[in-house]
């Protein structure tokens, strides 16, 4: 298991302690997220007129539409991925198919080389007995 750890950050010009089993970065991180959304919203006019329980209700609605917003986008990538996963495993599998016919197509092949070969042994073998016989004559 991870540390605790405790980090002092500034949120909203006010100075906090974090604390979690994150690291320290990432502690940092979510406080910046905090403070780039609060800077967001103060460069909005109707932000600075609301009173201060509405501006954290703003504020909670916001963040959980972007918690929203990105989930949904990585359940559209996991299905993509999923997709793509099928898709990989048919494509294996109509490759091994084909080179289980390309493994029967060359061995079929020499199988016929082979025929030939003898065919073409056949054929001077009879040819020569044709000549044979020729001069016999």
């Amino acid at each position: 298991m991870s540390k605790r750890n405790d980090v002092e950050v500034t949120i909203d010009g006010k100075k906090i302690n974090l604390c979690g089993y994150e690291s320290a970065e990432y502690l940092h991180k979510v406080a910046d997220y905090l403070n780039n959304k609060q800077e967001e919203f103060k460069r909005q006019d109707f932000y600075r007129m609301l009173e201060p329980e509405l501006r954290n209700l703003l504020m909670q609605i916001n963040v959980a539409d972007d918690y929203f917003k990105v989930k949904l986008h990585l359940e559209e990538i996991e299905q993509d991925n999923a997709g793509k996963v099928t898709e990989i495993f048919d494509l294996r599998h109509e490759l091994v198919l084909v080179q289980t016919k390309l493994e029967n197509a060359e061995l079929e092949l020499e199988v016929l080389r082979q025929e030939n070969l003898e065919l073409q042994k056949q054929i001077i073998r009879l040819e020569t007995e044709l000549e044979e016989k020729k001069k016999h004559s």
